[in-house]
């Protein structure tokens, strides 16, 4: 194997990284660190448009970038999902009457609370983990549940 492919791997590889987490910290950090991420991920990606050019055939270029893009992309958001801190959720459910019971009886270990209007009842979960808040989801969704989700803090 040629230092070039080897060189052109490990660059692709690495920009994609970058690119993946400029775009992360673009939505969801400040102006400051999202302006320094995209000056060094478009930094980088001038020395990959250089090494675009370079003696490997076409079909090699295009197989790295293929691979490259989703190893890097993968590897990033487990990382981002690993470092994701619990935040605690209220989810709105409003389902028909006729299921309050049934809603009310399968989600009693998700704090909540329900109101009664009309033909509706409103539920009000409070779900401290992602696994409550997608069992919580899960099964309303068999009731035609309409439901709104609104992020209060992090845990």
């Amino acid at each position: 194997m040629s230092n070039l492919f080897i060189v052109f791997c490990v660059l692709n590889i690495v920009n994609v990284i970058l690119q993946t987490v400029k775009s992360l910290v673009t939505v969801k950090c400040g102006k400051w660190l999202a302006a320094v991420m995209n000056a060094v991920a478009f930094g980088l990606y001038q020395v990959i448009i250089v090494y675009a050019v370079c003696d490997l055939p076409l079909i090699v270029k295009i197989a790295v970038v293929a691979i490259a893009n989703f190893i890097g992309v993968f590897c990033t958001k487990l990382v981002e999902e690993k470092m994701r801190k619990d935040r605690l959720w209220k989810v709105e459910v409003t389902v028909p009457a006729k299921y309050q019971s049934w809603v009310h009886d399968y989600l009693r270990d998700v704090p909540h609370s329900f109101i009664p209007i009309g033909n509706h009842t409103l539920f009000n979960f409070y779900c401290a983990t992602q696994k409550e808040s997608q069992k919580v989801k899960n099964y309303c969704n068999q009731y035609g549940a309409k439901y709104f989700v609104s992020e209060s803090k992090t845990l």
